[in-house]
């Protein structure tokens, strides 16, 4: 028998018990954001007794969050790694023999779906696919895979008529044109992309070549849910001709593995989508959103007789959107809601009666706090999920016999040597219809209660997010130089009803969240440990629109951080990847239609008045919110002679803190950008 020494058990643990005896003294710091980790993908076997997820690593020495596949022992926690080194693991699947695992990797060149025998321990791939699959779903008799994947369209009858000069064999000529006829041509992260549509395929679970069961121009979107006799899938697709601008709908479908045959099950007008099957194959669980043309509404839960076709609500009277329902038994789901700034799990029988089991999901974003997380239930209603805390990025949690058991600590051998800010719950009631809102603040390392500390108020995206208690690396390195730091739920955000979201419909940005923001200043004040004389805002993407527009109406900022803002929404919504959703929910009308209403939610129609020192920081490659956006207002604020820098990231795309490296850039920006206006102490 092997044993291994104490320091190298607890690295394959995830935690360091010796230096967890170690004095505490050193504030979290700006490199140690490459050191950090958190768990993803939590799938619990069919039988409840182990745990397959996704490590999500950051590495110092490729700049990117590498991926690999660690199991736990349910009952015992021993806990070990399936596949950890060089390559790309994603999307593991029990089979329902609770032997096998599928997944998807990058280890022999390209992404193929792979099999790993759990007692056998033999892995083998098992497709050899020309696209990259997705959604991957183990048919109930364990005989087949099912997955999703992009396939090329056929070249269009002009691309087609268009002459093209032979290249001579040696010639060095330039790229060929690329020629763009779709409605939804560009993605963020992607950038323009070809034509292509996703289709849904079979493969055998010991190998072979991928059957293609969906054709058309159309996208079909999972999860892939098997029928009970393993010969059909059900999954959610918009099969109009007109698909690209009804973003807004989509119905269920089933399509047989034998002879493709297509049914629509579903024709509701509004969106269908996350379909679950209870264990007797009778009922369909599903969620569906409304198609009225709004910037937010919730998601409800339905339940659809696959014999009758009778469809029924469930959780009718909850105001909350409903994500990821699945079945325990014929009987009962469980599905997740974000609900007053925590994300929660909840059990329902299908006589409507709800119960929470847990609320502190989360971790999964690590440099905001933002809402985040994810779960999966075994046949026996054990739920296995990843558990985030205000301290501590995402760990491996099991919900059972009513109690909840943490399994990973990922990050212990860092964060135990490190002093976090603390983060402290405050609601206040805004200047702007006297609406409750909910936030947070942090408090540097070493507070002390009787002295004046600069303030940072950092506003979430979306807007239609929510911020919650969870770990935020961005805003601890804040913390860390000694400013307390303001996040707000505000307006617009989500997990306080349909309302509450609603609130900035057609008034996005506006005067009504600028006076929520500032009345968090305000109550922040009134507690006596802020300097007034050195306030500073920062925010990402509708945080950033957030910021500018504050800078906007007040000067009572030294200074501004804006990250990948919009500034002005007619150039936005006509150049970004999403406008036409985007036109349609949030806006009247077209930009042409009603362009005072565009001009006056656009920061940029407020540049004038400004005189606050505003830092830029943008990805080159952003089609979210364009680089021309930052472009626009950094000139702007050169023309009247007001201090401003614009920080450019190359390679990014609106992802801007996707590497590690982006996101230390961030905040070591932000930082030194408030130093040069941060005023001395009285």
């Amino acid at each position: 028998m092997k044993f291994l020494a104490l320091g190298a058990l607890a690295a394959v643990m995830g935690f360091s018990p010796l230096l967890h005896a170690a004095s505490v003294t050193t504030p979290f710091q700006a490199d140690d954001i490459f050191k950090l980790a958190a768990t993803n993908d939590v799938q619990i076997s069919p039988d409840g007794k182990h745990i397959v997820y996704v490590r999500q690593q950051n590495d110092i020495m490729t700049d990117r969050t590498q991926s690999s596949l660690w199991l736990i022992e349910v009952a015992t926690g021993q806990h070990y790694p399936l596949f950890a080194d060089k390559f790309s693991y994603s999307q593991p699947r029990w089979a329902p023999d609770n032997n096998r695992i599928a997944f998807v990797s990058d280890r022999d060149g390209s992404s193929q779906i792979y099999v790993h025998w759990l007692k056998e321990q033999k892995t083998a791939a098992i497709s050899q696919t020309q696209w990259r699959p997705g959604q991957l779903s183990w048919s109930p008799n364990g005989k087949h895979i099912a997955f999703s994947a992009e396939v090329t369209a056929a070249t269009t009858d002009f691309a087609k008529s268009v002459y093209q000069p032979k290249k001579p064999a040696g010639a060095n000529w330039s790229a060929s044109p690329i020629v763009v006829e779709r409605t939804y041509y560009q993605a963020d992260g992607r950038g323009v992309m070809r034509s292509a549509y996703n289709q849904l395929f079979i493969v055998p679970a010991e190998g072979g070549i991928e059957q293609q069961l969906t054709d058309g121009p159309y996208a079909h979107r999972g999860p892939l849910v098997w029928t009970q006799d393993s010969q059909a899938l059900i999954f959610s697709a918009n099969r109009h001709a007109e698909w690209e601008y009804q973003p807004n709908q989509a119905d269920l479908y089933q399509v047989s593995i034998n002879g493709q045959q297509l049914t629509q099950l579903t024709q509701l007008d509004g969106q269908e989508s996350e379909p679950t099957l209870s264990p007797d194959g009778k009922t369909v669980a599903f969620t569906f959103t409304s198609p009225a043309a709004v910037s937010y509404s919730n998601s409800k839960l339905k339940l659809l007789s696959l014999a009758s076709g009778e469809i029924s609500a469930l959780a009718a009277d909850l105001d909350r959107s409903v994500e990821s329902p699945s079945w325990v038994n014929n009987s009962t789901l469980v599905f997740q809601y974000a609900d007053q700034g925590k994300t929660k799990v909840a059990q329902i029988t299908t006589r409507d009666r709800r119960t929470d089991l847990v609320d502190d999901l989360g971790g999964t974003s690590l440099g905001r706090p933002y809402l985040s997380g994810m779960y999966s239930v075994a046949e026996n209603g054990t739920l296995a999920y990843t558990q985030g805390t205000s301290q501590r990025p995402a760990d491996v949690a099991v919900y059972s016999n009513k109690r909840s058991r943490t399994l990973t600590s990922l990050n212990s051998g860092l964060l135990d040597q490190r002093k976090l800010g603390e983060v402290h719950e405050i609601r206040y009631t805004s200047t702007a219809g006297n609406e409750e809102i909910h936030a947070w603040y942090i408090t540097p390392p070493d507070f002390d209660p009787t002295k004046k500390y600069p303030l940072i108020l950092e506003i979430h995206g979306g807007p239609h997010l929510a911020y919650g208690p969870q770990f935020a690396a961005e805003l601890q390195r804040y913390a860390a130089e000694g400013y307390v730091v303001l996040y707000n739920n505000y307006r617009g955000s989500t997990s306080y009803g349909e309302r509450f979201a609603m609130l900035l419909h057609y008034n996005y940005a506006s005067e009504h969240d600028f006076k929520d923001h500032m009345s968090g200043v305000d109550a922040m004040l009134a507690k006596g440990f802020i300097d007034e004389n050195n306030l500073f805002i920062a925010g990402g993407s509708a945080g950033g629109i957030g910021s500018l527009y504050a800078v906007g109406l007040t000067k009572r900022f030294n200074a501004a951080a804006a990250t990948n803002p919009v500034v002005n929404w007619t150039s936005k919504v006509l150049a970004a990847d999403s406008y036409v959703g985007q036109i349609q929910n949030q806006f009247p009308g077209t930009p042409w239609e009603h362009q005072a209403h565009y001009w006056q939610r656009s920061p940029l129609s407020l540049v004038g008045n400004v005189s606050t020192p505003v830092l830029l920081f943008t990805g080159e490659k952003d089609r979210r919110t364009p680089m021309a956006e930052t472009e626009q207002y950094y000139q702007a604020l050169k023309l009247q002679k007001v201090d401003t820098a614009m920080v450019r990231v190359p390679d990014a795309y609106h992802g801007v803190t996707n590497r590690p490296s982006w996101m230390i850039a961030k905040v070591e920006y932000a930082l030194a950008w408030f130093k040069r206006y941060k005023k001395d102490a009285e």
